[in-house]
């Protein structure tokens, strides 16, 4: 089997670290996923945490809260340094639960899993 892709997410504030432990309350304890926070730090801080967080050449995808924003614009810089990453905009928990369950899978499927559960997830009730 090969190796898990890991998952890096990204966000303003302290959003990436409560995304991850919902997923551990869901899922249980992971190794998939680390969260990486902008908090306090400019784009150039931000590359580097994110650089630190993906040192290594396992498979990465790098979650971000908000597609435009800053944590995207350094995943996008970084991204260009390190092509084999993938940057995936408007992280939900919904697209995290799927990732770790699908995170033995190569990282293509484990992608496309994640963004259609994602994706799925967003419905609206009422007028």
């Amino acid at each position: 089997m090969s190796e898990h892709v890991r998952g890096v997410v990204v966000s303003h504030a302290r959003l990436s670290a409560s995304l991850v432990d919902a997923v551990e309350c869901v899922l249980g304890p992971t190794a998939n996923l680390i969260a990486v926070s902008n908090e306090g730090c400019d784009r150039r801080a931000i590359i580097e945490r994110l650089r630190a967080a993906t040192s290594d050449d396992r498979p990465t995808v790098v979650f971000v809260d908000l597609p435009g924003g800053s944590c995207y614009a350094a995943a996008a810089l970084l991204q260009r340094e390190r092509p084999a990453l993938t940057v995936v905009a408007g992280v939900n928990l919904p697209m995290l639960l799927d990732f770790v369950m699908h995170a033995q899978e190569a990282i293509e499927s484990a992608v496309s899993h994640a963004v259609a559960a994602g994706s799925k997830a967003i419905s609206v009730t009422g007028p």
